[in-house]
């Protein structure tokens, strides 16, 4: 088992820095959209062979340290009785908007509905010689999306839900917290060896209303996952958010491509291992440019405990795949311990 990435995790020496790439599998690749040509999302997602087919198809092309699971955020919403859309290029679409009543009595995620993703963990381990990476959101992150009922600019509805309706916002944060926690356990028994959770719209919170109105759940769904394996905390133009971050219960910290390694490590002093933080938009330029900026993370990478390259969010659907192969082999050249 190829296991750099676990180690980069734990803060403990590697021989090269490891690399992986959020969205690895799908949209830019040409057999994925292949795959899609017969295949709806949600029929991927909810079939082993294919979620695995899906899953491996980067793996075959590119020498990355670990698989990352194919699937959608939102795929417990399905195991809390909640129906929504995988409309590609838009995000998921909820097909009924949700009461203050009805989000503050959110039903216990059923497991068992959800069995097909623990089918295909189990399908990949057999098949993996390096780590398989689960994945959910983060609480305000799945509360955004039921509240608005799609991906939103800034989430208007959602901070005014949580002043105008508090009763039901905690009661809602109290179950998310408890179901994504599950959902990520129920991950990790099937076979996953590091879990991130994604926190895509907390950076449009103030510090205040994140620390008073989220910060609590998110650390009662980071504790209940536990530190059997590597947990890696990700969110988007959230540098604001970083002192609030500090005491997180998490191993990796993700960073996005707006704020230097250096800088970042200088609010967390190495509390964590730092992933990241390449812009998605420098696979679209050309190599010259891509090596320029990718030797500078690994450098800066290189003077932190541990490190993790990747993209400062996912990889952008028009991305050459021959760019991507050469990126991942110039990380793992330059990244080389000597």
């Amino acid at each position: 088992m190829r296991d750099r990435i676990l180690k980069a995790a734990r803060c403990e020496p590697v021989d090269t820095t490891p690399v992986w790439i959020m969205r690895q599998a799908g949209r830019y690749l040409p057999e994925y959209r292949e795959v899609r040509k017969k295949y709806s999302m949600e029929e991927i997602c909810r079939t082993p062979e294919l979620t695995v087919e899906v899953t491996l198809q980067p793996l075959r092309r590119f020498d990355l340290d670990a698989a990352i699971l194919y699937s959608d955020l939102l795929v417990p919403l399905w195991g809390m009785g909640i129906a929504f859309d995988l409309v590609e290029g838009k995000g998921p679409v909820l097909q009924k908007a949700l009461t203050p009543s009805e989000l503050a009595a959110l039903p216990p995620v059923d497991l068992s509905a959800l069995e097909f993703t623990f089918n295909a963990i189990r399908m990949l381990r057999r098949e993996l010689d390096r780590p398989l990476i689960g994945f959910t959101g983060g609480p305000f992150t799945f509360a955004s999306y039921l509240i608005e009922g799609k991906p939103s600019r800034d989430y208007p509805q959602t901070r005014a839900f949580l002043h105008a309706h508090p009763r039901e916002w905690k009661a809602l944060m109290q179950r998310l917290a408890e179901n994504l926690s599950r959902y990520l356990r129920a991950k990790i028994e099937a076979g996953v060896q590091m879990v991130q959770v994604f926190d895509s719209w907390v950076g449009v919170l103030s510090p205040e209303d994140f620390r008073e109105s989220v910060k609590p759940y998110l650390i009662e769904q980071l504790e209940q996952v536990g530190n059997d394996v590597p947990r890696i905390y990700f969110s988007t133009a959230s540098f604001h958010l970083f002192p609030e971050f500090v005491n997180l219960p998490a191993e990796v910290m993700g960073v996005d491509w707006r704020v230097p390694l250096t800088q970042a490590r200088g609010i967390f002093d190495d509390t964590f291992a730092l992933q990241g933080n390449l812009d998605p938009s420098l696979l679209l330029g050309t190599k010259e440019e891509l090596f320029l900026k990718t030797a500078k993370i690994v450098e800066e990478g290189q003077a932190l405990s541990g490190h993790i390259f990747n993209l400062g969010h996912g990889i952008l659907p028009p991305t050459p795949p021959e760019q991507v192969e050469r990126l991942v082999d110039f990380v793992h050249t330059k990244g080389e311990r000597r």
